[in-house]
């Protein structure tokens, strides 16, 4: 009976029942050694150098810029005028640590990555592995696009998206995966293996059509449990499963394996809880919304754009995902209507508080970042409220937390160098400054 009552207790605790680790206290990131004076627009990745010098993808100005230990600019890599040889595209790009200290840019607009070596020149211009991914390959908006690893370029897959368009106009919204692939590609052979499925946020959209316009309706899951993804930099791959916090493994040689689940201080949510995030987030999106009223017609430019125009569209709106339309029974033609509907402004509705996880989940969507040393941080959703920044935990390639650091109010993590070297962000208004610390 003993026994019984004890597996009973592990299968309720759920994701409480971790491998037996000790979980390391909270501690200060070091202190900030230099921070930059320049002026920078949104820099959405950076790749470290010997020396401590810095490769930084400034995607506003649409330039790569190399700066020394200081930040004092060495050179102008790429950029959108003719004062290089190498322009940056028309497109934001991303910057992937390639072959020793060399580094890959790549420029989705035109299907090429140049090859910058450590001094900040471009040696040569490579086409992408495929033609296809190209947009994956330089999607560092949302978490960095992509890594090298053993003569492979690893990144998200292509979500395949077919909207229809009914008789009426509407178009018919398709059901969205919940999961997506992590894939690499072999440069040499062109070959694609799949290294793994990770969980992402889901969104329900629906659309209806009332006399030539359209009305959008998103429903949001305010604290989905995801997973996440990086490359270390040994080169192996980690999926970070955010059901239960262990990560399952594919090493540089594709043999794959899975660690241990990780301590966590997991919080169990009540019914009451569940309806107070809700009404928080509400609360939260509703002050969004009047601080910048424009946001909802820029999304509805978004769709209208999707939809080849209409009065709310355009193409400088255009998002880059490209998804095919096609008319019901057939492709957009003779059926479809000659005049785009108009696209109203969306409307955002949350998921049921009963449709939250019973358990506060480890981290969000993109919270994963791998240092220079081999391990990978992730920044971790507090279950106590603690003040100051955010709190990442620090996993080595045994998939243990090692350590658990708190960077200071209002920064972000943007990359790291070696030998425990972090680099910070922060926003003053429209510009972005750059800081360098240490790990201790």
């Amino acid at each position: 009976m003993r026994s019984f009552r004890s597996l009973m207790l592990v299968s309720c605790l759920g994701p409480l029942a971790a491998h037996a680790q000790t979980r390391p206290a909270v501690r200060q990131l070091g202190p900030v050694q230099s921070a930059s004076t320049d002026s920078l627009g949104v820099a959405t990745n950076l790749r470290a150098l010997p020396g401590g010098r810095l490769l930084i993808n400034d995607v506003t100005s649409r330039r790569v810029l190399l700066v020394d230990s200081t930040f004092k600019l060495i050179a102008i890599v790429a950029d959108s005028t003719s004062s290089t040889a190498s322009a940056y595209g028309p497109r934001s790009g991303s910057l992937i640590a390639f072959r020793g200290d060399s580094t890959l840019f790549v420029d989705a607009a035109s299907l090429s990555m140049l090859v910058i070596d450590p001094s900040g020149k471009v040696g040569r211009v490579m086409s992408v592995p495929r033609s296809q991914d190209a947009m994956m390959l330089a999607a560092g908006g949302a978490g960095i696009g992509a890594y090298y690893s053993d003569n492979h370029l690893v990144y998200r897959g292509m979500p395949s998206i077919q909207m229809r368009m009914s008789g009426n106009g509407t178009p018919t919204m398709p059901a969205i995966a919940d999961t997506m692939a992590i894939v690499r590609v072999n440069l040499t052979t062109r070959v694609v293996d799949t290294a793994g499925f990770v969980k992402i946020p889901k969104t329900n959209t629906n659309m209806s059509n009332v006399d030539g316009k359209i009305t959008i309706s998103i429903e949001v899951n305010p604290l989905p449990v995801v997973d996440e993804w990086a490359v270390t930099s040994a080169g192996h791959i980690a999926l970070i499963r955010g059901k239960d916090y262990h990560i399952d493994w594919m090493t540089s040689d594709g043999t794959k394996k899975s660690s241990p689940k990780m301590a966590f201080d997991w919080k169990r949510l009540s019914d009451d809880e569940k309806v107070a995030l809700i009404d928080s987030v509400k609360a939260q999106r509703d002050r969004m919304a009047a601080a910048n009223p424009g946001q909802g017609n820029q999304m509805a430019q978004a769709f209208g754009a999707m939809m080849g125009g209409g009065a709310m569209g355009g193409g400088g709106g255009a998002p880059q995902m490209t998804m095919m339309i096609r008319a019901e029974g057939g492709a957009m033609g003779g059926g479809a209507p000659t005049r785009a509907p108009q696209v109203m402004a969306p409307q955002i509705t949350y998921v049921s508080p009963s449709d939250l996880p019973d358990y506060q989940p480890p981290f969000f969507a993109t919270s994963a970042k791998p240092d220079a040393d081999g391990n990978v941080w992730i920044r971790t959703i507090n279950t106590k409220p603690t003040a100051g920044g955010a709190i990442y935990d620090v996993i080595n390639a045994n998939g243990e937390v090692v350590d658990r650091v708190q960077i200071p109010e209002g920064r972000t993590i943007a990359g790291f160098g070696a030998g425990g070297v972090v680099i910070l962000s922060h926003m003053e208004g429209t510009v972005t400054r750059l800081e360098r610390a240490r790990v201790k």
